[in-house]
C-alpha cells in the first residue's frame, strides 16, 4: 500500500463506503436503519479484531484514550448518517454530512479568502434546507447534521489513533468501541430481522467489508501520509459518489435544487484545498517550511 498515492486511497475509501451504504439502505425494511448499522459495526469489528488480534496489553493511557474517543465518533457516525438515510436520499445526507470535515478545514486555515468557500458551502446548507427533502423530512437533516460533527471528530481522531499505534490495531479497538455504541438501540431490530432471514448476515457482512473493514483501513493508511486538513477537503467528491450510488443503486434521483447545493459543497471544497496547496507552496518558497501542525 505504500506505493499507492494517499489520495487514491482516500477516493477508494469514498466509493467503497457509499456503495455499502446504498446496499445496505435496500433493507431497511428487514431491519431498520440502526439494527442495519448495528449489523455493519458488529460484522465489521469480529472480522477486524479476527483478521488483525491487536496487542492491546502494552498500550498506554493515552493510547487507549485515542483508541476510545475514535470508536465513540464512529459509533455516532455510523448511526446518525443510517437514521439519515432512512428519510432523506443518500446524496442529501452525506452531502450534509461532509459539513463536518470541510468546517474542520475552514477552522483550520488563516486566510480570508477561504470566508468565500465557507460562504459558499453555506449557500449549499441552505439550498438544502429548503429543498423538497428537508422540507418533509427534518429529522433526517437533524440526524445527518449530527453525522457531521462526528465525522469531523473521525478525521482528527483517526489522524492521532494513527499516529500513536502501529498498524491497524487501534482502528480494530475502535470498531469494538463503534458496535458497542450502537448495541442499546440497535441490537433487537438487528436480532429480529436475521431471525426473520439468516441471508441478512451474508448482506450485511459484504455491507461491513465495503463501508467499514476496507475504507477505515484505507483512510488511516491515507491519513499517515497526509495533513488532516488536506485529508478532509479532499472528501469533496464524496457528496458525488454518494449521489451516484443513490441513483445507480437505489434509483434515488435529486431534484434540482438539491444537485446545485450539492455542486456548491463540493466546489467550496475543492476551493479550500486549492488554497491550501497555494499557502503551503509559498510557505516552502519563503523558506518557512512545508511542515503541518496536526491538531
Amino acid at each position: 500500500m505504500t506505493r499507492v498515492p494517499a489520495p487514491l486511497l482516500a477516493l477508494a475509501a469514498m466509493v467503497s463506503v457509499q456503495v455499502g451504504a446504498a446496499v445496505a439502505k435496500t433493507r431497511f425494511d428487514e431491519v431498520g436503519s440502526v439494527g442495519a448499522a448495528t449489523l455493519r459495526l458488529v460484522i465489521g469489528a469480529v472480522v477486524l479484531v479476527l483478521v488483525v488480534r491487536p496487542r492491546v496489553r502494552h498500550w498506554t493511557r493515552s493510547q487507549w484514550t485515542a483508541a476510545v474517543l475514535l470508536g465513540l465518533a464512529l459509533g455516532g457516525m455510523n448511526v446518525f448518517i443510517y437514521v439519515a438515510f432512512a428519510t432523506i436520499p443518500i446524496g442529501v445526507a452525506v452531502t450534509i454530512e461532509f459539513l463536518g470535515p470541510l468546517a474542520l478545514s475552514l477552522v483550520h486555515t488563516r486566510r480570508w479568502r477561504d470566508v468565500t468557500w465557507a460562504l459558499l458551502a453555506l449557500a449549499g446548507v441552505v439550498l438544502l434546507g429548503v429543498g423538497p427533502a428537508a422540507v418533509t423530512a427534518v429529522g433526517g437533516v437533524v440526524a445527518a447534521v449530527a453525522a457531521a460533527v462526528c465525522w469531523a471528530g473521525y478525521i482528527v481522531m483517526n489522524r492521532r489513533v494513527g499516529a500513536a499505534i502501529p498498524g491497524v490495531d487501534g482502528l480494530a479497538v475502535s470498531m469494538v468501541v463503534a458496535m458497542l455504541v450502537s448495541l442499546p438501540t440497535g441490537l433487537r431490530p438487528a436480532v429480529e430481522g436475521v431471525a426473520g432471514d439468516p441471508s441478512l448476515l451474508l448482506v450485511f457482512g459484504a455491507v461491513a467489508v465495503l463501508s467499514s473493514v476496507l475504507p477505515y483501513a484505507l483512510e488511516m493508511l491515507a491519513l499517515r501520509r497526509m495533513p488532516t486538513r488536506v485529508f478532509g477537503v479532499l472528501q469533496s467528491m464524496g457528496p458525488g459518489i454518494a449521489a451516484l450510488a443513490g441513483l445507480v443503486v437505489l434509483h434515488e434521483g435529486l431534484a434540482a435544487q438539491e444537485v446545485v447545493a450539492l455542486a456548491c459543497v463540493s466546489v467550496a471544497s475543492v476551493g479550500v484545498t486549492l488554497s491550501a496547496r497555494r499557502a503551503r507552496g509559498r510557505a516552502g518558497a519563503g523558506g518557512a517550511g512545508g511542515a503541518e501542525a496536526v491538531p
